[in-house]
């Protein structure tokens, strides 16, 4: 399966120790036999709200490969660990192809529906 997991460390940290906690979450995956395809590191930026009193946090974001234990276990890790202050791990579904609609033109060249005898009508006869 494929995920997608951003954690969000505390600003006090070091940019080395937000490095180091991102290469324990590399080993706990390559454990649990899953694979890490992207690692990005997104810096320091501001929270929409405060969490546990900090304004701002490092953003680390990666794109994972693997089963439901590796989730749960890198989600121990988090909970475990006082660097970080906030995680989300999601499930990324393949994207879906959706049909395009037919162009207008078309619709304005087909001819126009015939009258079954059966439905009524909205048409008023004419009047002698």
């Amino acid at each position: 399966m494929n995920y997608e997991s951003t954690f969000i460390c505390s600003p006090e940290l070091p940019a080395e120790k937000v490095e180091e906690l991102t290469g324990k979450v590399s080993k706990i995956i390559e454990t649990a036999k899953g694979s890490v395809k992207t690692v990005q590191q997104l810096g320091k930026k501001r929270l929409a709200y405060p969490i546990n009193k900090f304004r701002e946090g490092s953003y680390v974001y990666m794109e994972l490969n693997g089963s439901g234990e590796m989730v749960s276990a890198i989600e121990n890790f988090f909970k475990l660990n006082d660097g970080v202050i906030r995680f989300l791990t999601v499930k990324v579904e393949k994207k879906k192809v959706v049909a395009k609609p037919a162009p207008k033109a078309a619709e304005a060249t087909a001819a126009p529906e015939e009258v079954k005898k059966d439905e009524p009508t909205t048409e008023q006869p004419a009047l002698a």
